[in-house]
C-alpha cells in the first residue's frame, strides 16, 4: 500500500477534474480536465524506466491533480478486438489501484498518435526527438474523447 494512496471520495462533489494517461513502457502522456469536466489540456510527459517507477511518479502527479477518475488510453485493434497491449494495459491499470481507489477508465485510443502528430505537423512543427510531445497530445485527445461521450 502506497503512503499517499488518494482517495476519490475526498473530492469536491461538483468537480469532475479527470487525468488522462496515454501509458507506454518508456513515456506516459498525461492530460487534465477543467474542474467543470468539458476541455481537455495536455500536462506533461514523464519518462520511466520500469512500471513500479511508473505508478510512484503517477501517484505524485494523481496526489497534486486529485482526480474524480482516471482516463487510460486502451489500445484496441481498428476492429475493436483486444490484444497484447491491451492486456499490459490491464496489469498496469491493476498497479494503478494500488495508488488511487477511485474508477478508472479505458477509453479505446485507436488513431490518437497518428491524429496527434498531424497536429504537430498542422502547427509547422517536426516531431524529431520531440516525441514527448506527441503522447501528451494524445492523452488529451483520449480525454477530450471522454468527455465528449460524458455530454
Amino acid at each position: 500500500m502506497w503512503p499517499f494512496r488518494h482517495s476519490f471520495l475526498n473530492r469536491v462533489a461538483n468537480d469532475k477534474t479527470y487525468l488522462a494517461i496515454d501509458y507506454g513502457l518508456r513515456r506516459i502522456g498525461l492530460a487534465k480536465s477543467d474542474p467543470s469536466g468539458m476541455i481537455a489540456s495536455a500536462l506533461q510527459t514523464i519518462e520511466v524506466k520500469s512500471e513500479p517507477e511508473a505508478i510512484r511518479k503517477l501517484a505524485d502527479v494523481i496526489a497534486e491533480v486529485k482526480p474524480s477518475a482516471l482516463i487510460v488510453g486502451y489500445p484496441l485493434n481498428d476492429d475493436g478486438s483486444i490484444n497484447e497491449a491491451c492486456r499490459r494495459v490491464d496489469s498496469f491499470v491493476e498497479q494503478l489501484k494500488s495508488v488511487y481507489d477511485g474508477p478508472i477508465y479505458r477509453v479505446d485510443e485507436f488513431g490518437t498518435s497518428e491524429e496527434a502528430a498531424g497536429i504537430v505537423h498542422a502547427h509547422g512543427k517536426k516531431i524529431g526527438k520531440k516525441k514527448a510531445r506527441i503522447d501528451r497530445l494524445a492523452a488529451v485527445i483520449i480525454l477530450q474523447r471522454f468527455l465528449d461521450e460524458q455530454v
